[in-house]
């Protein structure tokens, strides 16, 4: 009551306080950020993205960088969709492109394989009945931030949009994406080996 409406309307209340920006599209969110938030982590990265390919393509020296997370304690996570399965064949036919999303997944496995003799490392595909959840929504964690990116109906992952998150408290945004992505994670297949991903 004692703030004017345009003081109101330019600082954020409630549950607007944990969210730091937004962008239209993932691909206009600067790598400079990915790499930052990778870096300052320091107890937990969870990369549940249906393919998470584009990290590699996107982080400079993700690799290393990951390793020596993993080796200094940071728990580090991918979550991938089955290249095998249905839903990510019926994301191919709604995609249409080159790049279809098992290459996607496989150039992922690829490059975690890298990364097979760091135990600390964990990789699971989310579940076949969860995997149409999977797909429509990732959620990129670092600590206490998180990347969404809820997908469109027919664009690659590039080109929707993605919100920046940090929380602020109990109940709110960033908790109820982690929640989510907890939830597959739970549910989800552990690779046997990083180390010979399946084709």
């Amino acid at each position: 009551m004692l703030w004017s409406k345009a003081v109101r309307e330019r600082l954020k209340t409630g549950g607007d306080r944990e969210v730091i920006q937004t962008y239209p599209y993932r691909s206009a969110c600067p790598s400079t950020a990915w790499t930052e938030l990778i870096e300052n982590a320091s107890e937990e990265l969870l990369f549940a993205g249906y393919t998470n390919y584009f990290l590699w393509t996107q982080v400079p020296a993700i690799t290393a960088t990951l390793r020596q997370k993993a080796v200094s304690g940071c728990q580090v996570r991918f979550l991938l969709g089955d290249p095998d399965g249905d839903v990510t064949r019926q994301r191919e036919v709604i995609e249409g492109v080159a790049l279809t999303v098992s290459t996607r997944i496989r150039m992922s496995l690829e490059e975690l394989a890298r990364l097979a003799d760091v135990p600390q490392i964990q990789v699971r595909y989310s579940a076949a009945e969860d995997a149409t959840n999977h797909v429509s929504l990732s959620v990129f964690r670092f600590d206490d931030q998180a990347f969404i990116t809820p997908h469109l109906a027919r664009v690659v992952g590039h080109d929707s949009p993605l919100m920046h998150v940090r929380r602020r408290g109990q109940g709110g945004l960033f908790d109820r994406f982690s929640e989510h992505a907890e939830e597959l994670w739970g549910r989800g297949v552990p690779l046997p080996s990083i180390a010979t991903p399946q084709t």
